[in-house]
């Protein structure tokens, strides 16, 4: 076998290297290839990032810079400027292709290539850097391959560094799909014919579908069985080898498009202890189960995070109102858990298809979108007057005619309105069950965000079914009338959070926008219920063709993120520097629509005590802010295993690995860790 795939290695080059195919950047070319810059304009004494952006024809694959058993990767001959210099191409995490009992690491889809050129300090600004390079490409269907080649050209202009927000998003996701770097080495060891790997990975850390490609030539059997198994905080692979090598580099694919950079020296390898997640596929169901039982459990957690409160509340009102009628309690909790589950799989799958496109999206992603703010402040609003009396609609109201088709519409809309604006609050369990959403298959992701839905809905199902919680339910009367109007406390408080959101992204022009057609919404609603109709009817008209006219214009107007010191703004570059000096660091992660994250540093962190105990011990504190979905904090936020806010970090002096904090914090806690 090893002798056939150096033949065909060898035949493969030899067609490469005479060029038969005679092909320029043509039609004819089954991979088409592009060259692609971040930046138009890069700075000097910087590394302007290109991108070489290959395209394959359905049914065409090309091939990561080990191919396999057959093939080649890319080959590039540049020709720059003087002092202009390229560095090597980093390769994204390939997939595996087995033909004839072949294995090839191969793209069957558009992919890039990332590539640093160095800029020279001394470039003036406005040169023109004329950037050439002759590309050469395997091109292979599972029957025959072809050598193609293309002359890559783009110019350059010295200047600022400047990026478009469109280029930015298109490289985010190309970068999203770069291996990342471990910060350990691993270890190896070759025991006849057989090699283990062993490769520093927490134990907690999901892993879906691994497998390692070894970048090394003539180190493994690239078509042999992987046993992958887990030790502690390592995953360890036992497979074939073919030859001594003095170091062992590769990729260990943990998901989807997702992987890390392994570099491997000799040393004793114990076997593994566990199946790893697709070791078999029973330790696969197993961690489905744990991350689906994670998501059940903070789900269930979410109704006392301070984030839900107002919304559940709105259904509390509804199942009191209910009384001792079983069939309509049963209804209204099926109903409320029904609105609750589909919203939370329709983001959930939202956000699986954001990111297979490339974009660099979290769990909440929706509260992170101007428009969608302008649409909840509005609904709070209403809402908050319904409760207050100033007007009455049963759909507000949490559902009045419970005995008809009214009163379960009420309550699906009910849970659905909880799903969307409830679970940007990341609370315990959540983080580690919906990191593994992230990279497991789709239908298990999905059932994961299901799970996170049945967890929420679960107190109210409860209340449905389980007739002695249901007899400690007060009775309905009079006292529901004053306790609707309590209701009304905290959902105006979540009205002045929306807010305040919608200032802090769409300054003062978006939060009178706001706040507008929120008091014309009402007074047409006011007019429907206790005055005149056409009146009412004409004003809620109104507020949605200014809303239709001008929404665009001033969810345009959102601007950055506002950190009170901006030098305590989160930089990967500033981070590593204060790393490397051995400076004690305490880094945290936020968005204005994280409640927890607001209870905490009004509580904890920006109590004076830590301040002072940081100041005392040389502690710099870094902020990442989310509230924008930064693509660099959700690769960050990825790169720890977590899809949402909040995050707290401790780098301790002396440099070393990071302690992640509970996601409740104390002062005395963070004051003990400067200590």
């Amino acid at each position: 076998m090893q002798r056939q795939a150096l033949f065909l290695k060898l035949f493969a080059f030899i067609l490469m290297t005479l060029g038969l195919a005679a092909q320029t950047a043509s039609a004819a070319n089954h991979i088409g290839a592009r060259i692609v810059a971040q930046s138009a304009v890069p700075k000097p004494g910087t590394a302007a990032t290109l991108a070489i952006v290959f395209t394959p024809e359905p049914g065409w694959h090309g091939y990561w810079r080990n191919p396999g058993d057959a093939g080649l990767g890319a080959r590039f001959d540049w020709t720059l400027p003087k002092g202009v210099s390229a560095g090597e191409p980093l390769y994204p995490v390939p997939h595996r292709l087995v033909i004839s009992g072949l294995m090839n690491h191969v793209y069957e889809s558009e992919y890039a290539l990332i590539v640093q050129l160095r800029i020279p300090r001394d470039a003036r600004i406005g040169t023109v850097l004329p950037i050439r390079a002759k590309a050469e490409w395997l091109a292979c269907t599972d029957e025959i391959c072809v050598p193609e080649q293309g002359e890559l050209a783009i110019d350059l202009t010295v200047g600022d560094g400047g990026v478009s927000p469109a280029d930015q998003a298109r490289f985010d996701g190309w970068w999203a799909k770069m291996p990342r770097p471990l910060d350990q080495p691993g270890r190896f060891a070759v025991d006849g014919k057989r090699l283990r790997i062993a490769i520093p990975y927490p134990a907690s850390a999901p892993l879906a579908d691994p497998w390692f490609y070894a970048a090394t030539e003539d180190a493994v059997g690239y078509a042999e069985t992987q046993k992958i198994t887990r030790r502690g905080d390592e995953v360890v692979i036992e497979t074939a080898s073919t030859g001594a090598v003095p170091t062992l580099e590769g990729v260990l694919s943990i998901g989807p498009d997702q992987g890390l950079s392994v570099s491997a020296k000799p040393g004793a390898v114990a076997a593994g202890a566990s199946d790893a997640a697709t070791g078999g596929e029973a330790s696969l169901f197993t961690t489905i189960l744990l991350a689906l039982g994670g998501a059940i459990l903070g789900g269930l957690i979410l109704n006392v995070m301070p984030c839900v409160f107002p919304i559940i509340s709105l259904k509390a009102l509804s199942l009191a109102r209910a009384g001792g009628d079983e069939a309509v309690a049963k209804r209204e909790a099926l109903a409320y858990a029904a609105g609750v589950i589909v919203t939370c799989l329709a983001l959930g799958g939202l956000l699986l298809a954001l990111r297979a496109g490339g974009a660099q999206v979290g769990w909440a992603f929706q509260l992170q979108e101007p428009r969608i703010l302008f649409v909840l402040l509005v609904m709070a609003v209403a809402i908050t007057a319904n409760l207050a009396g100033l007007f009455h609609l049963s759909s507000f109201g949490g559902g009045q005619a419970l005995v008809d088709k009214g009163g379960a519409q009420g309550s699906f809309w009910t849970g659905a309105l909880a799903a969307f604006a409830a679970t940007p609050c990341t609370g315990p369990f959540m983080a580690a069950a919906l990191g593994a959403a992230l990279v497991l298959p789709t239908a298990a992701a999905l059932a994961i965000f299901a799970g996170l839905g049945l967890g929420l809905a679960l107190p109210f199902l409860a209340i449905g079914f389980v007739p002695a919680i249901r007899k400690r339910m007060p009775k309905p009367g009079a006292w529901m009338a004053n306790f609707q109007r309590i209701l009304a406390i905290p959902m105006a408080l979540t009205v002045a959070a929306l807010g305040w959101l919608i200032w802090r992204q769409g300054g003062w022009g978006g939060l009178g926008f706001g706040l507008a057609m929120s008091a014309i919404l009402v007074a047409g609603l006011i007019g429907i219920t206790r005055a005149s109709k056409p009146l009412g009817w004409s004003a809620i008209a109104g507020a949605m063709l200014m809303i239709g006219l001008l929404g665009g214009k001033v969810a345009s107007l959102a601007g950055q993120p506002v950190i009170a010191d901006a030098g305590a703004a989160f930089n990967v570059q500033r981070l590593a520097a204060l790393q490397k000096a051995g400076t004690p660091v305490f880094l945290y992660f936020t968005a204005d629509w994280c409640l927890t994250c607001k209870v905490n540093e009004k509580a904890a962190i920006e109590r004076d005590e830590v301040a002072a105990a940081f100041e005392k011990a040389g502690v710099t504190m870094m902020v990442g802010d989310w509230t924008r979905g930064d693509p660099a904090i959700t690769r960050f936020l990825n790169a720890q295993g977590v899809s949402g806010v909040p995050l707290y970090l401790y780098y301790p002096k002396g440099g070393g690995a990071p302690k992640q904090l509970p996601q409740v914090l104390t002062p005395g806690m963070l004051a003990g860790l400067a200590r």
